[in-house]
């Protein structure tokens, strides 16, 4: 235990040497090399530096971890990167691209297509390990955070309906999401597991729930061994679908000691403020498992809050880009703005996932 300690302890010291020299070249515009062991020189030309945006949140973990002797700031894929990434294939990007003569190609590209949004990944996504894999490194090879939704969990959105399908089987998912940790590897990453799958219980049978609490649990276990560098979150719904001491418990009984958090509002339109009120009571009522743990909110949508429907509402908003803190962890862009519930609303006729030019235009403006 103590050479492991005494590890921990000079790897989350040069972290912290490592941020304080590159913030001086930051914001003095020269290095401060000469201020560090001649033995940690060399580490700075080599290491991956951490940016300003995430030069406080490596400072926080990686003094706890000098004192606790647990992993140090290189286990945090914020402190890692710089900044979120931004995916140049995602579904109104390349409509945009399309359709330069299309009097909203501006609007969508500038609105919408130049932020930060998540990538879903499923049963479409063909080869996972290769889809993951080229989607991590992508991210990778620009210093970036690659924010990324697994949706495969067998008998998937059971009450919605209009996502439904998923792995053939238990143990075709197990596989899976093996397969999707491994490609990930220790690049850094966020991944937002299984929306739907902890608010579904009331249509589903108790061997079912079983089998979904057994896959999440062991989801968690896979990242965690095989993706160090990326902080998982198990979906927990929204404010309105689950109480917070039920959520709870099913947020245990899925594994979420071993994740990072929960995430919430994924492909829904609740305020932000609504969300942090129910995600402080998820987090307070974990306590009485002995733990407590942070969440992410999905901000995609919820410009303008909900008027009670999930499937494609009129007069909705983009809501907040995705960033740092603001209520969650993290606002997150989970649901790509302009994309399809499903064939209901505003997107009769379309099918889940498919991208509406009309929609996604008229959602940057709140009409």
């Amino acid at each position: 235990m103590v050479p492991d300690f005494d590890l921990a302890v000079g790897r989350a010291s040069l972290d912290i040497c490592l941020i304080f020299a590159e913030h001086r070249t930051l914001t003095h515009g020269q290095t401060s090399l000469e201020a560090l062991p001649v033995s940690l020189r060399g580490d700075l030309h080599m290491k991956r530096f951490t940016r300003p945006w995430g030069v406080a949140a490596a400072l926080a973990l990686a003094v706890p971890a000098i004192l606790l002797g647990a992993p140090a700031a290189h286990a945090d894929p914020v402190s890692q990167t710089s900044g979120f990434y931004v995916d140049p294939n995602s579904s109104p990007a390349r409509w945009a691209a399309a359709n330069p003569g299309d009097g909203r190609a501006a609007a969508i590209r500038t609105e919408i297509a130049q932020k930060p949004m998540a990538r879903w990944f499923g049963n479409w996504s063909g080869d996972i390990g290769s889809a993951v894999g080229s989607y991590v490194g992508a991210a990778d090879a620009v210093d970036k955070l690659p924010l990324l939704v697994a949706y495969n969990l067998p008998g998937r959105d059971a009450c919605g309906g209009h996502s439904g399908g998923g792995a053939g089987s238990v143990a075709a998912y197990d596989s899976w999401i093996a397969s999707f940790a491994s490609a990930i590897g220790s690049r850094p990453a966020v991944v937002v597991l299984e929306p739907d799958s902890l608010g579904d219980f009331n249509c589903m049978s108790q061997a079912q729930i079983n089998d979904r609490v057994g896959m999440l649990s062991r989801a968690v276990g896979q990242f965690r061994s095989r993706a160090a560098n990326t902080w998982v979150y198990i979906d927990a719904g929204n404010p309105r679908w689950v109480d917070a001491q039920t959520m709870a418990q099913r947020l245990n009984m899925a594994g979420v000691r071993n994740a990072r958090g929960f995430a919430l509002n994924v492909s829904n339109y609740f305020t932000t403020g609504e969300n942090t009120n129910y995600g402080n009571q998820v987090a307070s009522a974990l306590q009485r498992f002995g733990y407590s743990k942070p969440y992410v909110i999905d901000t995609s949508r919820n410009g303008n809050g909900s008027n009670g429907q999930w499937c494609n509402p009129g007069g909705r908003r983009i809501g907040t880009p995705s960033r740092m803190g603001g209520g969650g962890e993290m606002l997150l862009w989970l649901k790509t703005p302009g994309e399809s519930d499903g064939n209901c609303g505003v997107g009769g006729g379309s099918s889940a996932g498919q991208f509406l030019p009309e929609v996604a235009y008229k959602m940057i403006y709140g009409y």
